[in-house]
């Protein structure tokens, strides 16, 4: 079971807090939990929330829940500075030791102050992004995106863009099939990139009271045809121009970016639990050929496709198959490069 530590750090912003324990906790792979979520701070107790409400929360672990931890989480806070020494040395501690580390919203403030995002990328809530950016010079925001990985040290946006940062590290772990679940467990949307958008123009757009959601459940049950703008667009009864808009201000993406974007993740989900071959899963995912399969999964994971069901395969009947390519891997015939192919051996 992978370990969790989140760090409360007052006044908490009591739904980040919930996140991690909501998302993270439901995740299960072969029946059992996939994750072990503490929640901990310098002096277990009454931890002050941060609102309206004034809530206080309730911690029943110490810091020595971060020394165990594969993983810790930092969430938001209304602090912006003179932190608890103690949660700096223990962040520094779990960085040095190789942990990952991660921030959601504000959290990045602590990181930063921790001297973990020196020289790095990360990202913070974006109506604080130009207050971290005047502290932290030594870091390079990307300020607008929902989440930023670089190396073992993540961030994400704020508030629900935390949840999006959860169902990532699910994929890291065990696979977008396992992420998907989760999302649709906890009622939000699958799997998004971190390059997307904080936030978006409109959901709807005024003029025409209504969404693309049908058209974009349509797209999803035919992922393996030849889908184009124009087919989209006769869909939704609009045209290119207008469906291009309105994608862009409901998704953040255009109607191509979407599309491979579900289509990669198709191709995960069916190289995680069935052990079809290559050319019928890059037809199903209506990413065509193998060698299309290959570019953009490697683009987005640095894996192979081989190497990906090694590392992820949840089909007992491809096991067998995901062992050998596996063996490649280690051998350095399979992997992208020798970094990645250290990481989906250790998966394993």
């Amino acid at each position: 079971m992978h370990r969790v530590a989140v760090i409360a750090v007052p006044p908490a912003t009591t739904f980040d807090l919930a996140i991690p324990e909501l998302v993270l906790g439901q995740a299960e792979v072969d029946g059992r939990p996939g994750y072990e979520v503490r929640v901990c701070s310098p002096r277990p107790g009454p931890v002050a929330g941060y609102g309206r409400t004034s809530l206080h929360v309730a911690v029943a672990h110490g810091l020595e829940a971060v020394d165990v931890a594969d993983t810790v989480i930092v969430t938001g806070t209304a602090a912006r500075d003179d932190f608890d020494p103690r949660i700096l040395t223990a962040l520094r501690r779990a960085a040095a030791a190789g942990k990952r580390v991660a921030s959601i919203c504000t959290g990045a403030f602590v990181l930063a102050e921790a001297g973990l995002l020196d020289g790095r990328e990360a990202t913070t809530y974006w109506a604080k992004s130009a207050e971290f950016a005047g502290r932290f010079p030594a870091v390079t925001l990307r300020a607008g995106v929902l989440y930023v990985e670089d190396g073992n040290i993540l961030t994400s946006a704020g508030l629900s863009a935390g949840i999006d940062l959860c169902l990532h590290l699910i994929r890291k772990d065990y696979g977008v099939a396992t992420a998907n679940a989760v999302a649709r467990l906890v009622v939000a949307a699958p799997v998004r990139l971190g390059g997307q958008a904080q936030f978006i123009a409109a959901p709807v757009l005024p003029e025409s009271g209504a969404s693309l959601a049908a058209t974009r459940a349509w797209a999803l049950a035919r992922l393996h045809e030849p889908l184009t703008r124009t087919a989209l667009a006769a869909h939704a009864r609009v045209s290119i121009r207008t469906l291009t808009r309105r994608f862009a201000a409901e998704t953040g993406l255009t109607p191509l970016q979407w599309l491979l974007d579900q289509r990669v993740n198709r191709a995960q989900e069916l190289l995680e639990t069935t052990d079809l071959p290559m050319d019928r899963i890059a037809q199903l995912s209506g990413l065509a050929t193998p060698d299309s399969l290959r570019r953009h999964l490697s683009r987005r994971t640095g894996l192979t496709p081989a190497a990906y069901r090694a590392a992820f395969t949840r089909s007992a009947s491809g096991r067998d198959v995901a062992a050998g390519a596996l063996r490649r891997a280690a051998a350095g015939r399979d992997a992208a490069s020798p970094s990645v192919q250290h990481r989906a051996v250790a998966r394993r």
